[in-house]
């Protein structure tokens, strides 16, 4: 039955012959103050005061939510890509992405500009010559496919990091890896690098961007078992000062012999000399001069979540712990160099449970 139509029609004139009430007591003490307190609320809320009242915090950004109240515009298929895209590089998580999406097209992915941006992220066609792939095989490559976008994103993200660490390094720049690598996003690397730090302009998009990390922050959970056969709960510590992905683990063509085969680790950049740290406690059983791997450290950590892990450090310029020695995490076992088959110092970062070479991120994300 409708609330709004009659059970059956009123009899003709019911309504007039009515006998007619005296004002009761709400009407002549609550009604007149109730009337009162809406001409109030419809007085403040013309005069936009009513928000302010009513806010818990007035100095919060209005897209700011809740820590882990996930922005109900964001497709759970979604999450997935943002979790494998944030491990191109580690300055990178699924809720920095996120948030970057967020800002820019708040994920529409009809987004477009009269400038010629589309799509989620909001890539020109020109951007996306450089940066964009078909990441889900759906055989087209378009900043209209929210896939495609994402990892796109990370990929020209994680390229403007790698900058940022090298201006870093040299001390042209100073500031948090993040902070420079958003800044760069927004107003390119030169006028960071003129600054010398995140330039005035692009300090407004930085803040918006990590005022929205709280809204994703569930997406940066690794969840059990990504990390082959290991546990979250297993981290392992930076073994660089900063993470810059040049080489992901997986199926690659060597630069060197031409040979397509599995890419066994992880290649950062870094600079020629630069200290590498333990990734976690554990013993060397191998530190010696190789011909593919060049200066090569095998580190045993032991049985961790029931499995067996072991990290090694490749293409060292030089070792500084011996087969058998004990280490902690943090310990300088030697320096990033070009040894072996290398096209250039880095850092060949592996990790092995029992024995199987694992993709070393979601460890390494573990702990970030």
């Amino acid at each position: 039955m409708s609330i709004t139509t009659p059970e059956s029609p009123p009899e003709p004139g019911a309504a007039r012959t009515r006998r007619r009430r005296r004002p009761g007591p709400f009407t002549l003490l609550v009604l007149p103050g109730l009337t009162a307190v809406v001409g109030f609320a419809v007085f403040m809320t013309a005069t936009g005061r009513l928000t302010t009242l009513v806010s818990p915090d007035p100095g919060t950004n209005s897209a700011v939510v809740a820590d882990g109240a996930v922005a109900e515009h964001v497709e759970d298929a979604y999450v997935p890509w943002l979790r494998v895209a944030a491990r191109t590089c580690t300055v990178l998580k699924p809720s920095v992405l996120a948030a970057q999406i967020e800002q820019r097209s708040s994920w529409d992915s009809d987004f477009a500009t009269l400038s010629g941006e589309t799509g989620i992220a909001g890539f020109t066609d020109a951007q996306w010559r450089t940066w964009g792939k078909d990441e889900d095989g759906n055989k087209r490559s378009s900043p209209r496919d929210p896939v495609d976008a994402i990892v796109a994103l990370a990929r020209e993200d994680c390229a403007l990091a790698e900058k940022a660490t090298r201006l870093k390094n040299r001390g042209t720049v100073t500031g948090q890896l993040l902070d420079l690598t958003l800044a760069a996003y927004t107003v390119g690397t030169d006028a960071v690098t003129r600054a010398g730090q995140v330039p005035t302009k692009a300090r407004s998009y930085v803040t918006e961007v990590k005022a929205l990390f709280p809204r994703y922050k569930t997406y940066d959970r690794v969840e059990s078992g990504s990390s082959g056969g290991g546990t979250a709960s297993a981290v392992l510590a930076p073994p660089l000062t900063s993470l810059v992905v040049t080489s992901p683990f997986g199926t690659r063509q060597h630069p060197l012999t031409g040979v397509t085969k599995l890419h066994t680790g992880v290649d950062f950049a870094a600079p020629q000399g630069a200290p590498i740290s333990a990734a976690r406690q554990g013993q060397v059983v191998f530190a010696a001069m190789t011909k593919a791997y060049g200066n090569r450290i095998v580190i045993d950590h032991g049985t961790i979540g029931g499995k067996r892990v072991e990290t090694t450090y490749n293409h060292l310029s030089a070792l500084q712990v011996t087969s058998g020695q004990s280490v902690d995490a943090g310990t300088v076992i030697g320096f990033v160099g070009s040894t072996g088959l290398s096209t250039g110092p880095h850092l060949h970062f592996e990790v092995l449970v029992d024995g199987t070479y694992t993709d070393p991120m979601p460890w390494l994300a573990a702990g970030s």
